[in-house]
């Protein structure tokens, strides 16, 4: 098989390019749930992010269930302890900047310009950009189940009755609203997300990271919603232990095919516009051609690129081209095969994926490769680029992903014995 090589790391800027993103916004507007959205998207690009979270910071130092007087901006003691905290994580991001962090995400309240005056000019001072993002929300129904389904289950309210907890962090919310003060053009750089993303305002947004970073803010939503990963079924190049290659699917592949539409079946509502996505390639087409909903075919989904090795098995290579085999051990992750890809490409190129997939609203199911699905799977679990080239895919398993306000859940369904393979 022929591809046309893809040159991808241009679509990445200088590694020297720094920015801190600066959280804005009221207690249970999600500031914390598109930080951790904004750390992991960033992550998984290879950017080395890191999050810093006041509130952390806060329980480890004075401990969590402060009641709502400790946020009352007449409560000087508190007000001090609250500044020397903001002050802290500030401190520790920046020396994390100086130590080669590329993208830093401050996360707090940030309500009032003199606060948010005080990140911006001691971040620019080190001469890193700053971006904020502030979330707004009046709608009373998106702020009382973000409280009883996030804000409760915090370590602020371990053991506290629930309509007490609701009634205390309602009080917490109307002191930081009696001081508030919303982005405007005096604050630079910055995003304001209205009503988990209804309206978006952008203003003096500069260079390629910050536009990154629009994309994916303009497609969060908190809507549950599954999404399924599978291999295709069996082909005959998974039988021969080849890599790359358009095979088509052995019986046992299309035994797979089948049993793919029993569990779209059982799983997906008639009710719901179920979405169905593969590869272009053969293997990845046959599996999903019985499903009743029509498969969608996105070219950037094939499988990783083997280049001159494509259609050779692991021992070939070793034999054939030992140094090339022996880079490829050292560094998965990084390792190009001659005119073909790396992983660190195919991330790269998933990126598009990545921004779609948060947008469906509905369930969606993706049929397409084990290095592919090992991408895929490493952002929605948020681990390190490093590892996806070790996880377990195995064929004939659907992994469901469900995601969630702080991450993702997880259940791998196997639909019938998995084979073991090398590589």
């Amino acid at each position: 098989m022929e591809r046309t090589q893809q040159v991808l790391t241009s679509l990445r800027p200088p590694r020297a390019q720094r920015l801190v993103v600066v959280m804005v916004g009221l207690p249970a507007r999600g500031k914390t749930y598109i930080a951790r959205r904004l750390s992991r998207y960033l992550s998984w690009l290879g950017y080395r992010t890191h999050l810093f979270n006041v509130g952390v910071r806060r329980r480890e130092r004075i401990g969590a269930q402060q009641t709502h007087e400790f946020y009352d901006p007449a409560n000087a003691d508190g007000v001090t302890a609250r500044r020397a905290m903001a002050h802290e994580v500030l401190t520790e991001m920046l020396g994390w900047l100086r130590e080669g962090g590329e993208v830093a995400i401050y996360d707090a309240t940030n309500h009032t310009r003199e606060r948010r005056n005080m990140v911006r000019t001691a971040c620019e001072r080190e001469g890193h950009p700053v971006l904020f993002v502030e979330s707004l929300c009046d709608d009373e129904e998106i702020i009382a189940s973000t409280i009883r389904e996030i804000k409760l289950k915090s370590p602020d309210y371990a053991g506290v009755d629930p309509e007490a907890a609701v009634r205390d962090f309602s009080a917490r919310i109307a002191h930081y609203q009696a001081t508030y003060e919303t982005l405007d053009s005096w604050d630079g750089s910055f995003v304001k997300l209205v009503d988990v993303g209804r309206e978006i305002v952008l203003h003096d947004l500069r260079g390629d990271l910050p536009g990154r970073l629009v994309r994916v803010l303009m497609n969060l939503h908190i809507v549950p919603r599954p999404v399924w990963l599978t291999r295709h079924g069996e082909s005959e190049c998974n039988l021969d232990g080849r890599i790359g290659g358009d095979p088509e699917l052995t019986r046992r592949g299309e035994r797979f095919a089948v049993r793919l539409v029993e569990f779209f079946d059982a799983h997906a509502s008639r009710d719901d516009d179920v979405q169905v996505w593969t590869s272009a390639l053969r293997r990845a087409t046959q599996t999903a051609r019985h499903l009743p909903a029509i498969p969608v075919v996105w070219r950037s989904l094939d499988e990783i690129d083997a280049g001159v090795f494509d259609g050779m098995t692991y021992a070939e290579i070793k034999a054939a081209h030992p140094d090339e085999f022996r880079r490829r051990q050292e560094d998965k992750l990084r390792y190009r095969y001659p005119r073909g890809e790396s992983y660190e490409d195919v991330i790269q190129r998933l990126e598009p994926i990545i921004i779609e997939l948060e947008r469906q609203r509905s369930p969606t199911l993706v049929v397409t490769h084990r290095a592919v699905l090992r991408c895929l799977y490493a952002y929605f679990m948020d681990l390190a680029p490093e590892t996806c080239t070790r996880l377990d895919v195995p064929l004939h398993t659907i992994i469901e992903l469900t995601p969630n306000a702080y991450g993702c859940d997880v259940r791998k369904i196997p639909m019938d014995d998995p084979v073991v393979e090398v590589g």
